[in-house]
C-alpha cells in the first residue's frame, strides 16, 4: 500500500463514526474521492454515491459500510455516573476498564468504563451485560455530568490508532469496515484512472451495522447492473476457536468470494475470472443463509439486484484490537478495477434458465 492509500486509511480511522452518528467519516470519504470522481451524490441521511461515468456497458457498483459500533448514553445519573447503551454488535467482554471518549455537542469528553478491581471480587467474574456497565467521567455528581454529555451521546472506546503489528498486519478499532469504504474509493479510482468502459459507482454506507439501513436506503436509487458490498470476514487462523467455528479464511491469502444466499451466481463467476485474470489470489466462503453484510439489503432492492459480499480477512471482529493484512487491502482494490474491466463486456448480469 503506497503511502497516499495509508493515509487515506488512517483518516478514516482516525473519526469516530458509530452508525446514528457517521457524518465526520463521510467527510473524510467524499474529500477523497471527489478528487476523481464524476460526481458525488450525499442523500439526506448521509449515504454517499461517487461515480465515474463509462460507457454504455452495464453499471456496477462497490460498496462499504461507513459505520461503526459503539454505545450510547443512556442515562446520566445524580451521582454523575454514566449508564450506556450498544449501538450495534458491541462486545460486553471488551469493554470494562477501557477507556472511552463520549462525542458530545461541545466537543469530546473523556470517561473510563468501570470495573471493580479484582481484589474486590468474590468468586468467578462473568460477562456483565452493556447496559449494566458505566462510564466514569470524573464528575462529582450528576448535575457536572449534564453540564459535559446529553443523553443520546454517541460513546467509542479510546483508539491508539492504527498499530503496525509484524509483516504487513495492521491494527485498529473499525477497520469494520472502514476498510470496505477504503477498498471501494480505491476500486473506483483505478476503475476511472483506466477509464473502463462501465459505468462504475462506490458507495459508503450508513447503519449497516444496526440492520443494513443506509443500503436498503440507497439500494433502490442506485440502479446498478451488479452490486459487490465490500466488508470485513472472520479469519479462522487463530487461536481460541473450536472445530465449529473454525473457517478457512486466512490472514493474506486474498479477498474472500462468498457463495451462496445473496451472491448472484453470475456476479460470482464473473468476480473469480476477473480475479484469475489480474493475478489476484481468491479465497472462497460458503454463504447458506446470508451473508451478514449489505449485500442481503442490495440484491433484494429494485426488483433484484445481482449482488457479491467480497471480505477482507479480519481477526478479532468488533474489538478495539481488529488485525487486518494490508496486502489483502491491496488485492481487493485489484480485483474491484478488474471486475469492473469485465462488466464492461458483459449485456448483462442475468442468470440463463
Amino acid at each position: 500500500m503506497d503511502e497516499s492509500r495509508r493515509l487515506f486509511l488512517e483518516d478514516l480511522l482516525a473519526v469516530p463514526s458509530p452508525s446514528g452518528f457517521e457524518t465526520r467519516g463521510q467527510r473524510v470519504w467524499i474529500d477523497y474521492v471527489e478528487t476523481f470522481a464524476d460526481s458525488v451524490t450525499v442523500d439526506d441521511y448521509g449515504n454517499a454515491v461517487a461515480t465515474h461515468e463509462g460507457g454504455d456497458g452495464p453499471s456496477v457498483a462497490f460498496a462499504g459500510h461507513g459505520d461503526e459500533i459503539g454505545l450510547i448514553v443512556r442515562r446520566v445519573e445524580d451521582n454523575g455516573y454514566l449508564r450506556v447503551g450498544r449501538i450495534g454488535g458491541t462486545d460486553r467482554t471488551v469493554t470494562r476498564g477501557r477507556r472511552v471518549v463520549v462525542h458530545a455537542d461541545d466537543g469530546p469528553v473523556s470517561g473510563v468504563v468501570g470495573q471493580t478491581p479484582i481484589h474486590l471480587r468474590d468468586g468467578e467474574d462473568g460477562p456483565v451485560d452493556v447496559d449494566k456497565q458505566y462510564v466514569d467521567v470524573g464528575a462529582d455528581d450528576g448535575d457536572r455530568a449534564r453540564e459535559l454529555v446529553d443523553v443520546g451521546d454517541p460513546v467509542t472506546v479510546a483508539s491508539e490508532g492504527v498499530v503496525d503489528l509484524a509483516g504487513d498486519r495492521v491494527s485498529a478499532r473499525g477497520l469494520d469496515n472502514r476498510v470496505g469504504v477504503w477498498a471501494a474509493a480505491e476500486g473506483l479510482r483505478r476503475a476511472a484512472t483506466a477509464d473502463v468502459g462501465a459505468t462504475v459507482h462506490a458507495v459508503a454506507t450508513v447503519q449497516e451495522e444496526v440492520g443494513l439501513q443506509g443500503a436498503k436506503m440507497v439500494g433502490s436509487d442506485l440502479d446498478a447492473d451488479a452490486v459487490v458490498a465490500v466488508d470485513v470476514t472472520h479469519a479462522g487462523d487463530h487461536p481460541g476457536l473450536d472445530a465449529g467455528q473454525q473457517t478457512p479464511v486466512e490472514l493474506g491469502a486474498g479477498p474472500v468470494v462468498s457463495r451462496g444466499s445473496a451472491n448472484h451466481p453470475v456476479v460470482v463467476e464473473t468476480a473469480r475470472v476477473a480475479a484469475a485474470a489480474a493475478d489476484v489470489d481468491v479465497q472462497l466462503q460458503a454463504a447458506g443463509l446470508r451473508t451478514g453484510t449489505d449485500a442481503d439489503a442490495f440484491y433484494v432492492a429494485d426488483g433484484g439486484t445481482p449482488a457479491l459480499n467480497l471480505g477482507v480477512p479480519n481477526r478479532y471482529m468488533h474489538t478495539p484490537v481488529e488485525v487486518v493484512s494490508a496486502s489483502d487491502l491491496t488485492a481487493t482494490a485489484r480485483l474491484l478495477r478488474a471486475f469492473a474491466e469485465r462488466a464492461a463486456t458483459r449485456e448483462s448480469f442475468a442468470v440463463d434458465v
